[in-house]
């Protein structure tokens, strides 16, 4: 699994725009993505700064949107952001979503974690992450 973290400053009193934007068109549109799997979308508490972190089966798939579906994305909520977005990119190590696949790894695999609820899968660490402006 893949995850992809935008983090941006808004525009003064922009935060309810900005959720109504994603949650009507942004977010319809990503479910339509080969591979997207979720996203999670965070305010500060002053709403002047969002992050998101979007999920993908695999880099491929979250490779392909940020050629091409991210730049719409950006059309679409460009008068609510104050400056230009920071994007960062990571393999999934560890997480609580059932049933997925975690990012392969060349490091010797951590022994399988358990949660509370439910088992989670095996751990596997990290080998690579990269930062790209928009």
């Amino acid at each position: 699994m893949f995850a992809r973290k935008v983090a941006v400053r808004l525009k003064p009193d922009s935060l309810k725009e900005f959720v109504s934007l994603m949650e009507g068109e942004i977010i319809p549109w990503l479910r339509r993505q080969p591979g997207f799997l979720d996203l999670i979308t965070l305010a500060a508490p002053d709403c002047c700064e969002v992050a998101t972190i979007s999920f993908w089966d695999q880099e491929g798939n979250a490779q392909a949107y940020n050629s091409s579906g991210y730049p719409e994305a950006l059309k679409i909520l460009e008068k609510l952001l104050d400056g230009k977005p920071y994007v960062k990119t990571f393999n999934v190590i560890s997480s609580t979503l059932q049933k997925v696949d975690f990012a392969e790894s060349p490091e010797k695999e951590i022994p399988q974690a358990v949660s509370p609820i439910t088992e989670t899968g095996p751990i596997q660490v990290a080998c690579r992450s990269y930062e790209t402006s928009a």
